[in-house]
């Protein structure tokens, strides 16, 4: 196949990602295993690639039942538990219920019995506040898992810099174009410290885009929900798992660092990392 060529299957293939996968969607309540939270799955299907989700700061699963059922239409198991909604959660509290919602996915048939997730099939997601929680739960899972991904991550306490510098897994880092001058991003400082990790750069991204409907943090100056930010980070997302975790080499591009994928930025090389003070007088320039 010619690069012309690939381009353009690239972006059909993006657009497909888009839009909703063939699987008719299943959901489900983590609490029957003593966790709280949700398990979205496709209809059917055994040995299935799995995810744990890790949401953002003041949001609880509910803003995320888009992005969790379309991973579950393109055959990826969602699961996220809804802990760590208070106005100073735990980050080190939310990456051990992620690391126990991926036990239970694992470990039990879901649904009506014809729903499994197989055990070297599973990662980790997460937004913003969660994305850094995803980190701290790969960094304790080690071998076990197969992909990482955090969006929009958020800086933490502790920070979660210091578990990406002992990640070996395979990694996707996405970011808004903002991100670079944003004091809660820790996007680009993720990046350096995780040599494993893509970087990707969404065009007109908003880093708070993914939440779903009205967000009581709307009260605190972050963004809303963000429908162009929802698409391209779904797609991304669901090619990259697709390739990572279900092993389709039809979607090998989008765990490919080398290719720009639609909706993405160039990176400009050798950028020069901003420092706090540029982010600082970036808010207060904004």
């Amino acid at each position: 196949m010619g690069y012309g060529q690939r381009v353009a299957k690239t972006k059909q293939l993006f657009a497909a990602l888009t839009r909703r996968g063939p699987h008719r969607v299943l959901r489900g309540d983590l609490a029957f295993a003593g966790q709280p939270g949700v398990v979205y799955t496709p209809e059917s299907g055994l040995n299935l690639p799995g995810i744990a989700f890790g949401h953002d700061w003041l949001t609880g699963t509910d803003r995320y039942s888009g992005t969790l059922e379309h991973l579950a239409s393109w055959g990826i198991v969602a699961a996220a538990p809804d802990t760590e909604r208070s106005f100073a959660p735990s980050v080190l509290n939310l990456a051990f219920d992620l690391g126990t919602t991926l036990d239970i996915i694992a470990g039990v048939r879901l649904g009506p019995g014809k729903i499994s997730v197989h055990p070297t099939k599973l990662g980790l997601v997460g937004h913003g506040f969660g994305g850094s929680a995803a980190v701290f739960a790969a960094a304790g899972l080690g071998s076990r898992l197969k992909a990482v991904a955090a969006l929009y991550p958020a800086v933490s306490s502790p920070p979660a810099e210091q578990p990406a510098a002992t990640l070996k897994s395979s990694g996707l880092i996405l970011r808004a174009p903002a991100d670079g001058t944003a004091i809660r991003s820790n996007a680009d400082a993720l990046s350096r410290a995780w040599p494993a990790a893509i970087l990707r750069t969404v065009h007109k991204a908003e880093p708070g885009g993914l939440i779903e409907g009205r967000r009581l943090a709307k009260a605190f100056g972050l963004p809303g929900a963000d429908r162009g930010t929802q698409k391209a980070t779904r797609a991304l997302l669901t090619g990259y798992l697709l390739y990572v975790l279900a092993g389709d080499k039809t979607y090998r591009d989008f765990a490919d660092p080398d290719v720009l994928l639609p909706k993405t930025v160039a990176p400009v090389p050798d950028a020069e990392p901003p420092t706090l003070e540029d982010k600082v007088a970036a808010l207060l320039k904004g």
